[in-house]
């Protein structure tokens, strides 16, 4: 039997990466809801929400779900730092994956850079760049939050490390300094790199996203996923098993 999916921001180009990727996966559409929609209307006859819309819709979608036991996908970024605390209480009513990026690629890539970053010292400078296109809203991206979310946990590093980009006489690097850099043009879906430099020798971690199909490819397969989960917030690692005690 088909999964039946509503879709939130069906109109954004995720949205519409989402439905052109559900016929090819046996998955069904059962209601397309966008900005000025209730997605109320549609719930009761899906069994997963997915959601690729804006920030400000998170937390009243996810109350949604919890009132009809709706489980979840949650791939919107750029919420503000000061309310996820909040939102994945409420996340974790029902089954939801959240996560930054639903390329099987780039999860991997968040694995590869957990391992580096374990196995280099500090001797290793880290930056990580990140490029989309002209139209993205939020800096960095969902995904190079993620890298550095990674980063800071294996150095145990304070948000004080971190540095958005540099202008002007900077002076040298800083002991345990992370650069985050953010660049847009064009119609760049997605390129993340993470950079392990030290004297003598750069490793240099890659992945460049062509279409947004395998993200939306990777949304319908965490939604298959995660309607058979017990409550709680899980992500792509729990998804593709990458991680101890993912399903």
């Amino acid at each position: 039997m088909p999964l039946t999916v509503l879709l939130n921001g069906a109109r954004g180009r995720m949205g519409r990466a989402v439905a052109a990727a559900a016929a090819e996966m046996d998955v069904r559409i059962g209601a397309a809801v966008d900005v000025g929609d209730d997605p109320a209307a549609g719930v009761a006859a899906c069994d997963v929400i997915v959601d690729f819309s804006t920030p400000g819709a998170t937390a009243d979608l996810l109350r949604l779900a919890r009132d009809h036991r709706k489980a979840v996908v949650i791939g919107t970024t750029g919420h503000d730092p000061v309310d996820l605390p909040r939102l994945r209480a409420l996340a974790a009513a029902v089954p939801c994956v959240w996560a930054a990026n639903y390329s099987v690629g780039v999860n991997l890539l968040f694995h590869l850079t957990q391992q580096a970053a374990q196995a280099l010292d500090a001797e290793y400078d880290v930056e990580i760049v990140e490029m989309h296109h002209r139209f993205k809203q939020d800096a960095p991206s969902g995904t190079a939050t993620r890298l550095l979310d990674i980063i800071r946990q294996e150095r145990r590093l304070t948000a004080a490390a971190v540095r958005h980009g540099r202008h002007g006489l900077t002076g040298g690097r800083t002991p345990g300094e992370v650069g985050v850099h953010s660049l847009r043009g064009g119609d760049v879906v997605g390129d993340h790199t993470v950079i392990f430099s030290a004297l003598g020798e750069r490793l240099e971690l890659t992945h460049r996203a062509s279409d947004r199909a395998i993200l939306a490819r990777g949304a319908l397969r965490a939604a298959r996923w995660v309607q058979t989960q017990p409550p709680g917030v899980y992500d792509m690692q729990d998804v593709l098993g990458l991680k101890s005690g993912a399903k």
